[in-house]
């Protein structure tokens, strides 16, 4: 980061009530996200082993299809927080309806992508002959809410970039709720079965989509924004999202690479590697709360032509990440002997991942000043960057996994590569934010 005088105390405590204020409603609402996926799987699971196969397989492809697409709520955080800052709210609602209506179009392609093609990407992700006409079934009508889960994205960031992160958490919950119970209504009550599930997550993502577009929509009209589509907008929000969906598809690339690896090591290794997996995806959503917090701060300090509010609010956001990350790190190598037993009863899937848990704890300062960076990164709209740093970070990354099998050691060594991923994007985000050049002051970067 640019060297920086101390933060007074009183200016740090302002900075800490920001952060907080916006990071904790945000971690709520990233955690309430997979527990839909957990709900679905609890109910399908009692019509039988095929049906939950061919659901974790449909359930998979959508949430990757869905999280290529998260640009739509980083990018429009970052835009909509500049224009707040810069005290025009009619553009900041102008810009975040854009985002909306971008995400309408990429919804409408994607369904009229993946219709067509369900079957031969079912099976191209090898589902059995049993699970493959329920990963079909599920997948097919799921994939009609693919346009509401981008909305919902996109929508998110608005509200985001308007410093609300309390509605997402409401909506979040609320849609928790009411996806569990029309899971249950349609799945037994009605006897569709996992065709319930999925017109189950339709209703509740459209019912999502529909208060979020009215909170964005009552917004836009009070403060005389315009609602229709306007194509200069749309472009310049798919031009700003387009590094983020770079930066997006290769993180993807590198867990793609990360289980293929674990894959060829045994069964042992793989069962082990989605253990530790899992643990690290749940800290990741400690972590990425306060980025979250980060995009929307920055990009208000920047708006307000305050880069040294900005510059302040960095400093203090990776306090903060590295304080959590060594409580994170903490809590799981005190908590590892629960953790695993959780998972598996097999000793020797216990021992693989054992030590790879290690390294994970030890990562997690270094993981908690990579997510805090990237979050200011994205909020001072510095996105080209990002994807150049994620795309060398690939690079560096590839040749050490693909060399695991060659050079012993199972999942610790490859959990060690890993490791060096998050150090090799530590070093090019902190570079970055040292520099300075990521502070570009006013509405509009």
């Amino acid at each position: 980061m640019t060297q920086a005088p101390a933060i007074p105390q009183a200016t740090g405590r302002r900075h800490d009530r920001e952060i907080v204020a916006l990071a904790i409603p945000a971690f709520g609402a990233l955690v309430a996200e997979p527990l839909f996926v957990m709900a679905d799987s609890a109910i399908v699971g009692h019509l039988g082993t095929a049906q939950l196969a061919g659901l974790g397989v449909a359930s998979a492809l959508l949430t990757t299809a869905v999280s290529v697409f998260v640009f739509l709520a980083y990018a429009t955080t970052a835009a909509v927080a500049r224009r707040v800052g810069a005290g025009d709210l009619r553009a900041a609602l102008r810009q975040g309806m854009d985002g909306i209506w971008l995400a309408l179009l990429l919804g409408a392609a994607v369904i009229a992508l993946v219709l067509p093609l369900t079957p031969g990407i079912v099976d191209a992700f090898g589902a059995s002959a049993t699970a493959a006409p329920y990963a079909t079934t599920y997948l097919r009508i799921s994939a009609l809410g693919i346009p509401a889960m981008l909305t919902v994205l996109a929508a998110t960031g608005v509200l985001r970039g308007l410093q609300n992160t309390r509605t997402p958490l409401y909506v979040a919950v609320a849609g928790f709720i009411a996806n569990a119970a029309l899971n249950v209504v349609l799945v037994y009550g009605a006897g569709l079965g996992i065709a319930g599930s999925a017109w189950g997550t339709v209703i509740t993502q459209c019912g999502m989509a529909a208060v979020y577009l009215r909170v964005v929509v009552r917004g836009a009209r009070r403060h005389r924004a315009s609602l229709r589509p306007d194509l200069a907008g749309i472009r310049a929000s798919a031009q700003a999202g387009a590094p983020l969906l770079v930066r997006t598809l290769s993180l993807r690339a590198i867990l793609m690479i990360a289980t293929a690896m674990a894959a060829r090591l045994g069964d042992a290794d793989i069962a082990a590697h989605q253990i530790v997996l899992s643990l690290w995806n749940l800290l990741a959503f400690a972590l990425d709360a306060i980025a979250i917090a980060g995009q929307a701060i920055i990009g208000r300090y920047l708006g307000a032509n305050d880069s040294r509010g900005a510059r302040e609010a960095c400093r203090r956001m990776v306090q903060w990440g590295i304080a959590t990350g060594v409580a994170l790190g903490l809590l799981v190598v005190a908590a590892r002997p629960l953790f695993l037993p959780l998972f598996t009863s097999d000793s020797v899937v216990k021992d693989a991942a054992l030590p790879a848990l290690l390294l994970v704890a030890l990562a997690q300062p270094l993981c908690g000043i990579v997510f805090v960076l990237d979050g200011v990164l994205m909020g001072a709209g510095d996105g080209p960057y990002l994807a150049r740093a994620m795309v060398l970070t690939l690079v560096v990354f590839a040749p050490a996994a693909l060399l695991v099998p060659t050079l012993g050691g199972g999942l610790t060594t490859l959990w060690a590569a890993m490791t060096l991923m998050m150090a090799v994007r530590m070093l090019t985000l902190w570079l970055r934010a040292r520099s300075g050049r990521w502070i570009v002051t006013g509405a509009t970067r």
